[in-house]
């Protein structure tokens, strides 16, 4: 993932520094050329090119394309669509042996998914620098129920999805109110996934102590 991310880094360097990165104001000139056609080839684009670069930059291409109130909901269901077709290919991968591939390391987090569904989706998503490719994947490594995933996915990335999308429509702008509000709740989703981080743990510890074991054993 390291790897992965220092390339997407050095493309995006070399075509910044060759001029070949283009402007805000020519992504959505470019946007508005495609008229209609640019609102039903986005969510399958996404979808596809998701593989490759990570959501928040498509998220941010959104609102600079369509602006926020138009950007939000198509990313929400290309982020969704991702998800879903993310988790088919692992579990087709594992070729009926899901539940019984992950290293017993990592069984707590598939017995976590397995368990609490949705709501377990839909907390990942809130957890901070948690990579939603990971997620998905694992999850078709696992027992977990597609609609679980895409229910989980529809609620949890919804702010995280505004904001990136907000963020992305007001490059030119980021003193507007739009880009203020996206920013504070991106910092308070990040707050609240550590909290949640930190009480995830206490409690898998407690679920986990021996009957009778003292709080610090």
């Amino acid at each position: 993932m390291a790897v992965y991310a220092a390339c997407v880094g050095v493309v995006f360097a070399v075509m910044a520094v060759t001029g070949s990165l283009p402007s805000p104001g020519e992504a959505r000139d470019w946007g508005e050329g495609l008229g209609d056609l640019a609102y039903v080839a986005f969510v399958p684009l996404f979808v596809l090119v998701n593989f490759v670069i990570a959501w928040p930059i498509l998220a941010g291409a959104a609102g600079l394309l369509f602006g926020t109130a138009a950007g939000t909901p198509l990313t929400l269901a290309g982020v969704t669509g991702a998800a879903l077709v993310q988790m088919l290919i692992a579990r087709r991968l594992a070729g009926g042996h899901h539940g019984s591939l992950l290293p017993e390391r990592t069984r707590a987090v598939e017995e976590f998914l397995t368990r609490n569904g949705a709501v377990a989706v839909m907390e990942s998503r809130v957890v901070p620098l948690l990579p939603y490719g990971v997620v998905n994947y694992s999850a078709g490594l696992t027992r977990l129920r597609f609609r679980d995933m895409a229910f989980g996915t529809v609620v949890g990335a919804a702010p995280k999805v505004f904001a990136y999308v907000a963020l992305g429509g007001s490059l030119t702008n980021f003193g507007s109110p739009e880009a203020i509000v996206a920013i504070g709740l991106w910092v308070a989703l990040a707050l609240v996934g550590v909290l949640f981080v930190r009480r995830q743990i206490l409690a898998e510890r407690g679920r986990l102590r021996p009957e009778g074991a003292p709080a610090d054993a």
